[in-house]
């Protein structure tokens, strides 16, 4: 088939928009900013810029770490109710907070709004049992900006005036059923008659240790009111624990050397200053002390290690228990108690400086430092954003960078030390050390920086969420990027059989193997052909067989390149839990597990043929790669039987495959089916004509398997295509997904045909009747703690994996191949024009209508109308399939955060169209 696309090596002949892509790449990287200088330097180990960030979590009760309960009932062993009494082992939280890398020295705001019954020092959220729909987090907070070096930073908390309430919330959420909406804290009436507080926090450095904290606080009322503002600074507990290997220490101190200057000392971060200031009205805070101490005492009745302990200014505040407060101005703990009467519609401020020199006047400049950060920040920003989107794309795209930047957390968790509990604690329960996964764990040392999904829903690492994350983080901070990739294949992380950890809950659970991926487009993104970081590639793709062969030896129950990687992230999308054995022996082989598998092993091809252009030994590892990936799309488009497609739907299906040999299509049609778009590849002939070896393999499978590999010929150049289907039945895929009626939304692809909205998929198993219905929102099954659903919903991660899929097929089919988009009625489209108006669709979800309503909020006319909420942005974890409304975490902004790289993608499409 012939395909009129001339190419050429030349930079000079490469179309247009692609052209102007490299480019921009390269000047994204290079530019000339002082933030990219911050950046550099940092790379350097010049200057450590990112030693103080936003790294503290926003949920540390609740979580596995801080569980040492014989059941795994973290929600009940340390809930939110005993957060303000008792110390954390493995890390800390607060609102809007920042600390340095190791988490050692924390900052975060409280407030009291004299009717609360306990001091705001942490986000309140409903736990998996209350909540209609698993945990959630019931609080309004926005992550607004934040430079790479977290040099500038910005955060907002909405505050009631009125009671918080909690018990509203607990009791209606628990009184609703899966089918009803969930109650937020919006539903309450909190905010009506702007009967709030904005709470805006700033971070700006002045260098890398020299903090400037600046707090606007505003009545947002119809009458002057009272708050009690407490910004809190205190030393994670390293000490309490018994031991003395690293990352623990000895007791740091704290104390008060003057009166408005508070001196602090640690054993390996060394001294810091926290200066404070007057308010605006001249009057000084008073400094409350205490200790990082657990009140034993108050929650398990015996005595406790200190008479001041972790919630006492909670007991000072709101209790007026004088004695609960430290008199002799020392601790490791402290906060500077602001009360603060604001008029109707007024502001006040609040200054801080945490620093590590003594100053004899640090608030002076203390402002223009911060005009000086935002307008670097605005600078880094317009140098990647302003000239390439509109300003209302600016403004989505810049929150979106702010929520992925903000949701970096210190995350601890050494499983050695949680398997046997620590010395000066009682001894664990004995179920805890036969856990499957603390055994098959047990080299797990996690004390890093790590990008999360969602810093309370999530606050822990999902392997397959940070591939994600790693795309828009591969615009802003390269480095950062490859980092978090490389972190993953360590041996403190990977296992020594070569899988990646999954998630806290069971690290040895099954996620999509898309890290390879990530390896690869962070690779390409961060920097223009011929100047790639070869070293960072090869040093990944070793890594990455080891979890290729991992794949392999653990997940091909039958040997036949058909493989059943289990849930593999997608929750509920089936009619049984995936990740538990089936009946009977029964096995699923899965389309989406095979093409996963299918994507991986092209990726590495890809990744092989780049490694051998440098380096020639690489060639036979590309060769391998090559077979392998024919072999499970041959195993997956085998017929009569066998194979994964059907020809009668025109659709790729798991098959359940029993004892007796029978083969049963489950014939759902679901992003299950849409995966093995994912796996293809265009090869350039130039590329395979310097690697003979190679060469030899392909040519023959080009002459002899036509039904696996294809080639189109011009008179410049030679493209080779792998893909899993052939043009027919990619056609054939493309006509079910991009009809309205079934996968395409108004704002992508469903998760799920929208025809069993009306006519559930049913099946007969195990004895059992079994059933699937399209479930726009959030999901009606408690599979997986019910949080998730992928029963219809629209999710950004595989969407943007369809977009680059399209891509590459039209690179290689270009204007040969168009279809109707939507499939009936639409216009013809190629493939690259349909990646376009995927691209369009989703970046709807976040742009207000002429009535300024978004799609993400749900019709909610507040954030539609009033000025105070109406730029505000929040980036869910999935999306309602008909609405668009934000459904899920909703702070996940990493993955969600490749709605930025879609915006890019439709400027680039303008120009290239100029």
């Amino acid at each position: 088939m012939a395909i009129p696309m001339a190419r050429s090596d030349s930079p000079s002949s490469l179309p247009r928009g692609q052209l102007k892509r490299i480019k921009s790449i390269a000047a994204a990287i290079n530019q000339e900013t002082a933030e990219a200088d911050r950046l550099r330097k940092d790379k350097e180990r010049v200057e450590n810029w990112k030693r103080w960030g936003p790294y503290l979590s926003e949920r540390q009760w609740g979580t596995v770490r801080e569980d040492y309960s014989p059941d795994g009932s973290c929600w009940s062993y340390f809930p939110h109710e005993q957060a303000r009494s008792r110390a954390y082992r493995w890390g800390e939280d607060g609102i809007l907070g920042i600390c340095d890398r190791q988490c050692r020295l924390c900052f975060a705001l409280s407030f009291w709004n004299e009717k609360d019954p306990i001091l705001k020092e942490r986000l309140f959220g409903l736990v998996n049992y209350e909540g209609n729909h698993g945990e959630d987090v019931k609080e309004c907070y926005y992550y607004l900006d934040s430079t790479p070096t977290h040099s500038y930073m910005k955060g907002l908390y909405k505050y009631p005036q009125c009671e918080y309430p909690y018990w509203k919330l607990l009791d209606e959420n628990r009184r609703r059923g899966l089918d009803d909406p969930e109650y937020e804290l919006e539903d309450t009436g909190v905010f009506d008659e702007g009967k709030y507080w904005d709470m805006f926090v700033e971070y700006a450095n002045e260098d890398p240790s020299d903090i400037l904290v600046r707090i606007k606080v505003c009545n947002r009322g119809p009458a002057s009111a009272r708050v009690h503002v407490l910004p809190t600074l205190w030393y994670r507990n390293t000490w309490g624990w018994g031991y003395k290997h690293e990352g623990h220490t000895e007791k740091p101190m704290m104390k008060q050397v003057g009166e408005d200057v508070v001196f602090c000392e640690h054993e390996t971060l060394g001294v810091n200053y926290l200066y404070v200031s007057e308010d605006e009205a001249g009057n000084a805070p008073e400094l409350l002390w205490t200790g990082n101490e657990t009140n034993s005492e108050k929650l398990f009745g015996h005595p406790s290690d200190t008479p001041y302990v972790k919630d006492a200014f909670h007991r000072y505040v709101i209790q007026k228990e004088k004695g609960a407060v430290n008199p002799s101005r020392c601790g490791t703990k402290m906060a500077a108690h602001y009360t603060l009467e604001v008029p109707a519609g007024g502001e006040q401020y609040i200054r801080l400086r945490l620093t590590d020199y003594e100053s004899d006047a640090p608030f002076d400049g203390f402002d223009a430092v911060f005009e000086s950060r935002k307008k670097e920040a605005d600078a880094f920003y317009d140098a990647l954003l302003a000239d390439k989107l509109s300003p209302e794309q600016v403004n989505i795209a810049r929150q979106c960078y702010a929520g992925l930047l903000w949701s970096k957390q210190f995350y601890h968790y050494v499983m050695d030390e949680w398997m046997k509990g620590d010395p000066k604690q009682p001894e664990p329960p004995i179920q805890r050390r036969l856990k499957r996964t603390a055994l098959d764990w047990k080299h797990l040392f996690n004390r890093d920086v790590i990008s999360m999904p969602d810093k309370w829903e999530y606050p822990w690492y999902a392997s397959w969420d940070l591939a994600f994350h790693m795309i828009p983080f591969a615009k802003v901070d390269p480095e950062f990027a490859k980092e978090q990739l490389v972190l993953f294949m360590r041996e403190w992380y990977m296992a020594p059989n070569g899988q990646i950890p999954a998630y806290e809950f069971n690290f040895s659970d099954v996620n999509p193997p898309v890290h390879a991926w990530a390896v690869w487009r962070v690779y390409k993104m961060t920097a223009p052909k011929g100047s790639r970081d070869v070293d960072f590639l090869e040093c990944c793709f070793h890594k990455l067989i080891l979890n290729f062969n991992w794949w392999v030896n653990r997940k091909d129950p039958l040997d036949r390149n058909i493989f059943a990687g289990g849930f593999l992230g997608l929750d509920n999308i089936g009619t049984f839990d995936r990740s538990k054995p089936l009946p009977d022996g029964a096995i699923l082989g899965q389309a989406d597990g095979t093409a996963w598998m299918a994507f991986f092993c092209v990726t590495m091809l890809d990744i092989a043929l780049e490694l051998a252009v440098h380096r020639s030994v690489y060639e036979d590892m590309a060769s391998k790669f090559f077979e392998h990936y024919v072999a499970i799309v041959d195993a997956m488009n085998e017929t009569g039987g066998e194979g994964l497609w059907n020809e009668e739907d025109g659709f790729y299906y798991d098959h359940l495959r029993t004892l007796d040999g029978r083969s049963q299509p489950i014939r759902i049609k679901s992003m299950v089916g849409l995966i093995p778009l994912f796996a293809s590849l265009v090869i350039e002939e130039d590329v395979v004509q310097r690697l003979h070896g190679f060469r030899k393999r392909m040519d023959w499978f080009m002459e002899n398997r036509p039904d696996i590999a294809y080639s189109s010929i011009d008179k410049w150049h030679t493209h080779h295509l792998l893909a899993i289907p052939r043009e027919e039945r990619l056609r054939r895929i493309l006509h079910c997904m991009l009809d309205e009626e079934e996968f395409l939304s108004p704002y992508g692809i469903r998760s799920l045909s929208k025809k069993y909205e009306d006519n559930p998929f049913s099946m007969q198993a195990f004895g059992d009747s079994l059933s699937v219905c399209y479930v726009p929102g959030e999901s009606k099954t408690y599979m997986f703690g019910g949080n998730s659903n992928w029963r219809g919903p629209i999710w950004l991660c595989v969407n943007y994996l369809i977009i680059e899929s399209l891509e590459r097929f039209h690179f290689f089919y270009g204007d040969d191949l168009k279809v109707n988009c939507p499939t009936k009625g639409g216009p013809e489209m190629n493939l690259r024009q349909v990646s376009q108006e995927l691209c369009r669709r989703m970046a709807l979800l976040f742009e207000p209508d002429a009535q300024g309503n978004r799609p993400c909020h749900g019709g909610s006319r507040r954030y539609a109308e009033d000025p105070h909420w109406k730029n505000l942005l929040l980036f869910h974890e999935y999306f309602h399939g008909d609405t668009g409304r934000g459904c899920g975490a909703s702070h996940q902004t990493g993955w969600t955060a490749v709605i930025a790289r879609c915006l890019y993608k439709l400027t680039e499409e303008d120009r290239s169209q100029e």
